[in-house]
């Protein structure tokens, strides 16, 4: 019994010894095959799983948008006094569903080059009312007058069209025509051939965003899907610091083995500006 009970530890001890030998040898075996495949399928082009995740983003993006309604427009107007705005919001749209078009492999310095279509969906569900909802804004078109035109009797002639067509320095407009344009009843009136449709993402849909050139990550996974340069250029011209140079990702796909330290950046054309330390909230539009 005893020579049994022996047996049984001295062979539980050389299985236990040769488990942990095992596994000490396909543990670091296994990981560097896992770290192979990855390396492998991470990397943009045709075949790889990062490459179809990537042509169409698998996840769903959102955008959302805060409209500030002006509670007081006539003593704005009457009296300069300061204005009183009630700010309404998440008005939700789908966005980044739509595939990568025009895509161009470089092998030559690892880089792919695309076009991004611009579509928006409006998500009711995901917003406080319809994007037909309708709110008191600034007249963009009126406010922008002066600045535009400093020329005094350039200016009399366009209050004159400004009354012409019953405009004011502010304005009735839904969600939808305030994000995506309108046509404008005082620019209708301007006998010059100027853009006569208004919207603060306007054109957007039915249009793209590029040309993007990407890093594929062939030679270097951590440079999957940084980008190279946008519309042809390294910079924006926008901006006097850092915050100028355009890199970082699309926001869709990052690098793999990322650390959780790490700060990610990503790259927004919308704002003409990559993500900084120092964020201000007022930009020019970023138009080519």
């Amino acid at each position: 019994m005893g020579c049994s009970r022996n047996q049984g530890l001295i062979a539980g001890a050389v299985i236990g010894a040769v488990l942990a030998l095992f596994g000490g040898i396909l543990m670091p075996v296994g990981d560097m095959l896992i770290e192979k495949t990855i390396k492998k399928e991470v990397v943009l082009e045709e075949g790889t799983t990062a490459f179809k995740n990537w042509v169409k983003t698998g996840t769903e993006v959102y955008r959302q948008f805060w409209i500030f309604d002006v509670q007081n427009p006539d003593e704005v107007i009457a009296n300069s006094s300061n204005i009183k705005v009630k700010q309404v919001g998440p008005y939700t749209y789908r966005v980044r569903y739509l595939a990568k078009e025009n895509i161009t492999h470089d092998s030559d310095n690892y880089t792919v080059s695309f076009v991004q279509p611009n579509g928006a969906i409006f998500e009711p569900t995901l917003s406080v009312g319809s994007e037909n909802d309708t709110f008191t804004v600034l007249n963009l078109a009126v406010a922008a007058i002066p600045h535009l035109y400093p020329n005094a009797f350039v200016q009399m002639v366009l209050n004159s069209l400004i009354k012409k067509s019953k405009s004011s320095l502010f304005q009735r407009r839904t969600v939808k025509e305030l994000l995506w344009g309108y046509k404008d009843p005082f620019l209708n009136l301007v006998p010059y051939p100027i853009a006569t449709t208004i919207g603060v993402f306007f054109p957007y849909n039915n249009t793209v965003d590029g040309v993007y050139k990407v890093f594929s990550g062939k030679d270097d996974v951590t440079k999957v899907a940084i980008i190279d340069t946008y519309k042809g250029k390294k910079t924006l011209g926008y901006w006097p610091s850092y915050c100028d140079l355009v890199n970082g990702t699309d926001a869709a796909s990052f690098p793999p083995f990322v650390e959780k330290t790490r700060v990610l950046q990503f790259f927004s054309s919308d704002i003409c500006r990559k993500t900084c330390d120092h964020f201000t909230s007022s930009f020019p539009a970023c138009k080519s």
